[in-house]
């Protein structure tokens, strides 16, 4: 089966970062649907915590239907949760009594939210399923959004507040729900980003993006600041670069471990840094044993902060995506030959 794997499409986004929104990536992503047998979305498709959830749906509807026919019938969706589309999942995850495994089979009318979702996705007469927090691409390779890996990040003693609010960290044969017991950072970026105006909303955009990639050290939070340059992006983007290396990756290597998910390859979005890219280190995308090797999906989003004048080589640019066929996988950059005025509407 040949399986193309995207996340972080963020789908309605509040600052119009959502790239899919625009005619050219659009037909790009669809064009690739072409000969594939089953498209994962890998969780943050619609962007439910910065805008009002009827908004983002409105924007999202005309993406997702053309998804949808352009897979036809004869050919699968697998639909996952990330942290900013959570609430698909919400109720269905509070029932009393859940019991959730790395790969559980979600209802698709889970919700009425996630009801829609799936009719417009299924429109085109392909097959829908939904799984959260993971679903197995094949016998050794396992995907996730790879929002657990936040509960890491943090460390366990210093900053007690950050570490009180989000809990104990789960350990060795933790379960799912023992990562869902607690919220992360999104709880609160998300209502501040729709009650805010929309020239400070956007600058929380960038400054909780920064946040999710960084343990937020003070050298990254320096990074954050000031205004918008190329040497300021390229900065941010260096820093970032160094952080998502020494602290994301580890961190999602251990929610691998601790979920006791025994896979030759493991696939995350999350962080939006596509990879490995050429020039990138193998050596640092793995595990502490040399296994599971690491891959990252990348987003569909236009990251201003870290692009202010970068060209498509940008390991942030938009529009990466993964293939698996055969247990063998490959990176894809769809739009790495746009220039930046193709990416906004």
């Amino acid at each position: 089966m040949r399986t193309l794997v995207i996340s972080d499409l963020h789908l309605g986004s509040r600052v119009e970062r959502d790239v899919l929104r625009a005619p050219v990536p659009r037909a790009r992503l669809l064009a690739a649907l072409a000969d594939v047998d089953r498209l994962v979305l890998l969780g943050d498709v619609v962007e439910l915590t910065e805008a009002r959830p009827r908004d983002a749906l409105a924007i999202a509807e005309s993406v997702l239907r053309d998804i949808g026919d352009a897979l036809g019938p004869d050919r699968e969706i697998v639909l996952l949760a990330g942290n900013h589309d959570r609430l698909l999942v919400r109720p269905w995850l509070r029932t009393p009594g859940r019991v959730l495994r790395p790969d559980s089979r979600v209802p698709p009318d889970a919700s009425p939210l996630l009801a829609r979702v799936v009719g417009w996705l299924a429109g085109g007469g392909a097959t829908v399923t939904v799984r959260y927090p993971g679903v197995w691409l094949d016998d050794r390779i396992w995907a996730t959004h790879g929002h657990y890996l936040d509960r890491h990040l943090l460390p366990e003693s210093a900053f007690g507040i950050a570490r009180g609010l989000l809990g104990r960290l789960p350990r060795d044969g933790a379960t799912p729900m023992d990562y869902e017991q607690r919220s992360s950072v999104t709880t609160i970026e998300g209502p501040l980003g729709r009650l805010l105006p929309r020239w400070l909303s956007d600058r929380l955009a960038d400054l909780g993006a920064l946040a999710r990639r960084a343990t937020m050290s003070g050298t990254q939070a320096a990074a954050a600041a000031g205004g918008d340059s190329a040497w300021r992006a390229r900065l941010r983007s260096r820093l970032l670069g160094l952080q998502m290396l020494r602290a994301s990756i580890p961190a999602f290597a251990r929610v691998v471990h601790r979920l006791g998910v025994d896979a030759d390859d493991v696939v995350f979005g999350h962080v939006h840094r596509a990879g490995p890219r050429p020039g990138d280190d193998p050596t640092q995308w793995v595990g502490p044993t040399g296994l599971p090797r690491i891959w990252n999906t990348g987003s569909w989003v236009d990251e201003r902060l870290l692009l202010h004048r970068a060209d498509p080589s940008h390991v942030y640019w938009p529009g990466g995506a993964i293939l698996v066929e055969d247990g063998r996988i490959t990176p894809l950059a769809l739009l790495d030959d746009l220039p930046a005025s193709a990416l906004r509407s």
